[in-house]
């Protein structure tokens, strides 16, 4: 098993979600943890290849360890796209064998790969052959009539025979006809049970669980029965300091304090100057910032002051500064006068 960046960052990360994990808000997260694996939302091997849209794998060097998540289904584009990844300088080139949207589906990418391991296989072989980055899967445990037990260790023997060693897995089936991908988070049913037999059936393979991770004591239990990893996705985006500001210690093992809401959004302040510098509009970054202090007194005042400043022209940090004024005002005045 590779033993690089981004595997041993996988024991937490940070779900790739369209239009959501955009530059801006890995920015963010990164402030609060400095291991957990971070990935981009999902671009287009198409859109890569054939559209020249090479302004899509833009982020920043602080943003690592970093994986770049690719949608499509031809393996010579993926090839491409993945050596692009690569030159980009990701850690990880992720394939998304999982998402149940229309717009995927109707460019044969996503859950619907799940139906067609073989191409799947032979996608992930390309882009290994084609780059030396690690090549990693996203899936499912099946889609639409499928039964899991049957169509998930058939889909991990046959992509993990290509050289794919590590597997983030979404504990729920997707129906590509009939649900939203809204309702797809949250009508099928959870299965955590059959990704953590997998891992007894496949234990050479780096096996991370994702789907309903709430909290970093849930991220623990799963690291505990026996998985590599735990991917979370919204919970990370709602409440993002409760899944982030103690991962380095809890999931991590590191000695030390735990960071803060309070500081992370000390440390965007340079980070908003520069952004409006270049053009750049508030709310653009203050979005992914409402759910800093998701539960904490003044939560609702800092969310209301930044929704309904961000978009105004000309507002910059001195509203994110009122704003946090709003949340425990004494202990963030005494921050500010240490």
């Amino acid at each position: 098993m590779p033993n690089n960046a981004a595997t041993e960052a996988a024991r937490l990360s940070i779900a790739p979600m369209m239009d959501w994990t955009d530059r801006h808000c890995r920015y963010l997260h990164r402030l609060m943890s400095r291991r957990a694996l971070l990935y981009t939302e999902m671009v287009t091997a198409p859109a890569l290849v054939r559209g020249g849209a090479v302004h899509l794998l833009e982020y920043g060097p602080e943003e690592h360890p970093v994986a770049l998540q690719l949608g499509g289904s031809d393996p010579r584009e993926l090839a491409e796209a993945a050596r692009l990844g690569a030159l980009a300088g990701y850690d990880e080139i992720n394939l998304n064998v999982g998402c149940p949207s229309d717009r995927v589906q109707s460019g044969t990418f996503g859950a619907v790969l799940m139906k067609d391991p073989g191409l799947v296989a032979e996608c992930c072989a390309a882009m290994i052959a084609a780059q030396p980055v690690e090549v990693t899967v996203k899936c499912r445990i099946g889609v639409d009539e499928q039964d899991p037990e049957e169509i998930l260790p058939e889909f991990l023997a046959r992509v993990g025979a290509t050289g794919v060693e590590r597997f983030t897995i979404h504990a729920r089936k997707a129906w590509l006809q009939g649900l939203s991908p809204k309702e797809n988070r949250a009508i099928p049913p959870l299965d955590h049970a059959l990704v953590l037999r997998m891992k007894g059936v496949f234990p050479g393979l780096h096996l991370s669980v994702n789907g309903g991770v709430e909290s970093l004591d849930q991220a623990r239990g799963f690291l505990e029965a026996g998985l590599d990893g735990v991917m979370v996705g919204r919970a990370a985006y709602h409440q993002p300091a409760d899944i982030l500001c103690a991962a380095d210690r809890v999931i991590f093992g590191e000695d030390g304090p735990d960071s803060t809401p309070e500081g992370a959004v000390r440390a965007m302040l340079p980070y908003i100057a520069r952004h409006l510098e270049s053009g750049g509009r508030l709310h653009q970054v203050t979005r992914h910032m409402l759910g800093l202090f998701a539960g904490r007194p003044g939560a609702r005042a800092w969310r209301r002051i930044l929704s309904e400043g961000a978009s105004r022209p000309g507002a910059g940090p001195e509203l994110v500064e009122a704003a946090l004024a709003q949340v425990a005002p004494g202990v963030v005045a005494a921050q500010a006068q240490g």
